[in-house]
């Protein structure tokens, strides 16, 4: 058996393996019930408006209706809206799979594009599927953040291969992911230029897409989805600490920049939950190589806008290692370090370099399924436990009851059955109600975004309300229908 054909079966082998991996995380997690109306639930539901040729509302997770582009201006949920009629509810979690396996495949193919840098190529690839950001990723439901940031890579080796139509249209698809992502993409331009700036034609290309990438997001943040807003604004500027808007953030970054990098590392909202949140990030980086990047500065400059809009964020989780926050840092860390690495002149320190950073990669994702500063569901992310694959309620039944509600009628239904039922015209996140014609609840869940006792409260005015009928109701969820629905309601009774 030649080389080639022998490295073919190990990288298939390897994203067999992770495949496996990544759908025993994300899809064992849909099926029992640990995906939520925010994300899944409210981006699912915008599959089925677009498949069908129309806006999607926002009225999942909001009261009044407004086109969900004005939340984030998520071109990709469009696209991929066809891949609905064959996976369902499923859809976008398996797409989200599929970019991460192909965005390790892409670092492989950036490393193994020339010959001195070709013994790092799988090894990268490992890292890049081994980094903690794809494991938190993958455990908590679909971001098309994650399907760019897995695109990346792509675009790093057609810019190197030097395939200029390749790397504009790549360019346009992360482009259009998310409205942040465009700010991101323009400082990778700028970063790239730095790598490239002797070659002329790269340099030329880069500078257009950086120009673009700065005007695509200064465009769609400040002209198109305020144009569609109820509230005529960007609703995701969350920087208090920085000012009032982007132009204030700006002035304060330049005027008062030790007071800005002081923010990345301190508690600055005060939260009690919050001390230490940053330095876990910090020092998961380090261990994770980034260090390494002084000598590849362009990579540090290319993470700026990551580190800016996390750590200078309100809310204290967007600050740390859970959730699809920290994705962004993986292509560039698995280039960079392994850039970093291939340039050792020692073979032996260039090999034994490449086990160590997949071994600490490695190590730190086990970490984060196992013991975090800040709080999160270990159960999500612990595939290797029995309590992954189980729930305190039996999943099953449920999973019956959901299959026997008509796919057309309106549901307001609790957070995580939610992006089961989602595939429908109308569907609220309970506790809203309007024109439902059944609410689905279980005292067993989360009852956000209520908390327990208004949550109870609501259920058992509910539950005596003459204007709904039990439908089904045990120890782990109950169905109710409209009673004004029912001519005959033992003819429905779901067994």
């Amino acid at each position: 058996m030649n080389n080639s054909k022998s490295r073919l079966i190990v990288i298939v082998s390897v994203i067999s393996l992770f495949a496996v991996i990544y759908g025993l995380i994300s899809l064992v997690n849909h099926y029992n019930f640990r995906t939520y109306a925010l994300d899944l639930g409210a981006y699912t539901n915008a599959l089925y408006d677009y498949i069908h040729f129309q806006w999607n509302d926002s009225t999942v997770f909001k009261e009044t209706g407004e086109n969900l582009l004005a939340d984030h201006f998520d071109l990709y949920l469009i696209f991929f809206s066809p891949l609905s009629l064959l996976f369902g509810t499923y859809t976008l979690l398996i797409v989200q799979i599929i970019a991460i396996l192909a965005g390790g495949l892409g670092v492989y193919k950036y490393f193994s594009f020339k010959p001195e840098t070709r013994s790092v190529a799988l090894m990268a690839m490992l890292y890049f599927y081994l980094f903690f950001g794809v494991f938190s990723a993958v455990s908590f439901d679909y971001h098309s953040n994650v399907v760019a940031a897995s695109l990346l890579p792509w675009f790093f080796y057609f810019i190197q291969s030097r395939k200029i139509y390749h790397s504009v249209v790549l360019a346009v698809l992360i482009l259009v992911a998310k409205e942040n992502v465009s700010l991101w993409m323009s400082f990778i331009c700028l970063g790239l230029l730095f790598q490239y700036r002797k070659d002329i034609l790269l340099r030329k290309v880069l500078f257009f897409l950086f120009l673009f990438s700065l005007f695509y997001f200064v465009w769609i943040t400040s002209v198109i989805m305020p144009a569609i807003s109820n509230a005529n604004a960007y609703p995701h500027f969350h920087y208090s600490c920085l000012g009032k808007n982007g132009g204030e953030a700006m002035v304060f970054l330049i005027t008062h920049p030790f007071q800005a990098v002081k923010m990345l590392f301190i508690n600055h909202i005060q939260h009690p939950n919050a001390d230490f949140v940053k330095l876990e990030l910090h020092v998961l980086l380090i261990i994770s190589g980034i260090p390494l990047l002084i000598k590849k500065p362009q990579f540090l400059f290319m993470m700026i806008p990551i580190y800016f809009q996390k750590l200078f964020h309100d809310n204290y989780l967007m600050w740390g290692i859970d959730g699809q926050y920290s994705i962004e840092f993986a292509p560039l860390l698995a280039i960079g370090v392994f850039s970093v690495i291939s340039d050792f002149k020692v073979e032996s320190i260039k090999k034994w370099s490449a086990v160590a950073a997949v071994f600490l990669a490695m190590v730190i994702s086990i970490r984060v399924m196992d013991n975090t500063i800040m709080f999160t569901n270990k159960s999500k992310i612990r595939l290797y436990q029995a309590s992954h694959y189980s729930r305190n309620y039996h999943v099953a039944e449920i999973h019956k009851v959901l299959s026997e509600i008509p796919p057309l009628a309106v549901i307001s239904a609790q957070s995580p059955f939610l992006p089961h039922l989602s595939l429908r015209p109308s569907i609220y996140q309970f506790p809203v109600i309007k024109d439902a014609e059944y609410i689905l609840f279980s005292r067993k869940e989360n009852p956000y975004p209520m908390d327990t006792a208004t949550f109870n409260a609501k259920v058992s005015g509910l539950l005596n309300s003459p204007e709904w009928i039990i439908q089904f109701s045990n120890d782990h969820c109950s169905l109710l229908r409209k009673r004004e629905d029912i001519k005959n309601p033992e003819s429905h009774q779901i067994r």
